[in-house]
C-alpha cells in the first residue's frame, strides 16, 4: 500500500508539474486556452497572473516529491500537508473557476490523502 500510495503522490506531482508548463510557459498558445477555456485575448491579458498561479502549481508539486522522497515522520506529515492543500486549491477553483477542476485536482488528491493515511 505504502508504495501505491507514494506513486499516486508523485502522479498528482506530475500532474502539478503539467499545469505549471500549462500556465507559465503555453498560457496564450491554442493547447492552454482549449484546457483553460480562454479566449486569445483573455489569454494574453492573464498571461502574468497564470505564470503566477503556475508558479504555486510548482511549489505544490515540490512539496509532493519532497513527502515522496523524505523519511517518516517528515515524509507522512508533509504529504499529508501539500494533499489537503491541493484538496483545497481545487475545492476553490471548482468554486470559482470550472467545476470540473474538482475532479482534476480535488479527487485525485483526496485518494492520494486516504492511501498515505491508510499506510499509517
Amino acid at each position: 500500500m505504502s508504495i501505491i500510495a507514494t506513486v499516486v503522490v508523485l502522479l498528482i506531482a506530475v500532474l502539478h508539474v503539467y499545469i505549471l508548463v500549462l500556465e507559465m510557459f503555453l498560457w496564450t498558445g491554442p493547447k492552454a486556452r482549449a484546457s483553460f477555456g480562454t479566449s486569445a485575448e483573455f489569454a494574453s491579458a492573464t498571461k502574468a497572473l497564470a505564470a503566477n498561479q503556475g508558479l504555486y502549481n510548482g511549489f505544490l508539486a515540490a512539496g509532493l516529491v519532497w513527502g515522496a522522497v523524505a523519511s517518516d515522520p517528515v515524509g507522512f506529515q508533509v504529504k499529508v500537508f501539500f494533499l489537503v492543500c491541493v484538496a483545497v486549491a481545487g475545492a476553490y477553483g471548482a468554486a470559482t473557476a470550472s467545476r470540473k477542476i474538482v475532479f482534476v485536482q480535488t479527487v485525485p488528491a483526496l485518494v492520494g490523502l486516504a492511501l498515505v493515511l491508510a499506510t499509517r
